[in-house]
């Protein structure tokens, strides 16, 4: 880890704090130490959509926008206090020169990352609603001791209302 130090800055964030503000230019990737994140937009209701978590050990960034420091379309925030290590794309660059082995790293954490989005997807199409919360509950049970139930409800695409009522049919 010596050897990555000069290349990430450390941070921590409060709870509801902003990583990143969607509209705004992004130039960080974080990697996720400790706490846990929330990636959203605003849809044009004005209502917050999450679309990902992030907690230990994951990375969290528009990767898009963070690719040519364009205007992020996604906000992240702390929910919880949450610390972070976060490089530009800059350092990113320079890291790759520096250790060469690390394109190997983050070429396989984003292939991996891409098949957890595809079935995330095929979850979305194939499952009602109700699967789709015991599907997560049964694979991801640390989040639900961490995130709130309202913005579980927002990356399930659900009302926070439609997930007591699950969830109290679950406990009945």
């Amino acid at each position: 880890m010596n050897a990555l130090a000069p290349f990430f800055t450390h941070k921590i964030y409060k709870k509801k704090e902003l990583l990143l503000r969607e509209g705004h230019r992004c130039y960080e990737k974080f990697f996720i130490v400790k706490g846990c994140v929330n990636i959203f937009y605003l849809r044009q209701n004005g209502i917050e959509q999450t679309v990902d978590f992030a907690i230990e050990n994951w990375w969290a960034s528009d990767f898009l926008a963070f690719q040519d420091g364009s205007v992020a379309q996604f906000s992240i925030r702390a929910v919880e206090r949450t610390e972070v290590l976060y490089i530009t794309a800059d350092h990113q660059l320079e890291l790759l020169k520096a250790i060469p082995e690390m394109n190997e790293y983050f070429h396989l954490l984003f292939q991996r990352s891409y098949a957890a989005a595809q079935m995330r997807l095929r979850f979305l199409y194939e499952f009602s609603k109700e699967e789709l919360y015991h599907h997560f509950s049964e694979h991801f049970p640390a989040f639900m001791q961490r995130v709130p139930q309202y913005l579980l409800a927002s990356f399930l695409g659900f009302t926070p209302e439609y997930l007591s009522e699950i969830r109290k049919k679950h406990l009945s």
